[in-house]
């Protein structure tokens, strides 16, 4: 078992919540910072909350870690301008990650989203495309892009674009085979439990990329467990005839110790003479 320690930002999210959860209850982690706008409903003794202003952070408000994993996202209509929406998609995750650095955190693990790209013309892929292209030029030690499709699962909030989306992609799941397969929609619990994994197992490489098709396949690896019987522990019959130990001793109760003297047989207890004090 590691001892290892995770942040988290955008923890209160679809995907966020579901990873902090996952981390909390797996044994390689010891400790778990959030850090947060608004405080999570979930608890947990491994957890440690830090509500802070995006805007406002600094250095010292990242502590060491094994890992950081970002979560931040939002929509424009939910952000309510292309300004707020690029502060939360590019600036906030650009600025913590360049703190990371600072930091000494060796794996940065962002997500970003399946068409990102720098040069497409869709706004929100052109964004999520030119964070990536800024966070591989910081030169982390290691970073680790998370593209999803569309994300599904229980929000605290009502997209209805997402809702429909989610209808339709289920509907026409079966149908997404070959290269369409990329398009399926995918749990945000298994792309936080797929996070986790790259964390632990992943390509040790300074970037990789991660699509989601591959993210819906990421399972554990399956280790098996030490046989730990009597019979792989001892082996009395395979030992040398000189090397031989009879199990079987005197226990003297007078002076309450293991006694060296070998028997052959059975225990026999010495008991005090009370004639001869």
């Amino acid at each position: 078992m590691s001892m290892r320690a995770a942040i988290v930002i955008g923890a209160t999210g679809l995907t966020g919540s579901s990873l902090v959860e996952q981390l909390c209850e797996n044994d390689e982690y010891v400790s778990i910072t959030i850090i947060a706008r608004r405080k999570p409903i979930f608890t947990h003794p491994k957890l440690e909350v830090k509500i802070r202003d995006f805007d406002r952070i600094e250095e010292k408000d990242i502590e060491f870690a094994h890992e950081l994993y970002c979560c931040l996202g939002t929509t424009i209509k939910k952000a309510g301008s292309r300004e707020v929406f690029e502060k939360v998609d590019f600036e906030y995750p650009l600025a913590i990650a360049s703190l990371a650095k600072k930091r000494g955190i060796p794996h940065f693990l962002v997500i970003s989203a399946m068409g990102a790209n720098e040069n497409s013309p869709f706004y929100y892929n052109r964004v999520k495309g030119k964070l990536e292209h800024d966070l591989v030029e910081l030169g982390l030690q290691r970073l680790s892009i998370i593209r999803p499709s569309l994300l599904v699962g229980d929000r605290d909030e009502f997209r209805l674009g997402e809702k429909a989306g989610e209808k339709l992609l289920k509907f026409a799941q079966p149908l997404l085979i070959g290269p369409f397969k990329r398009a399926r929609a995918i749990e945000a619990s298994q792309v936080a439990k797929a996070m986790i994994i790259i964390a632990l197992y992943g390509k040790k490489q300074p970037v990789t990329i991660y699509p989601s098709n591959e993210l819906a396949t990421l399972q554990y690896p399956e280790i098996p467990e030490e046989d730990a019987s009597r019979e792989t522990l001892f082996h009395w019959d395979k030992l040398e005839e000189g090397e031989k130990v009879n199990r079987d001793v005197i226990i003297n109760r007078d002076k309450f110790k293991m006694e060296e003297t070998v028997i052959d047989k059975e225990v026999h207890f010495q008991h005090r003479d009370q004639d001869k004090k």
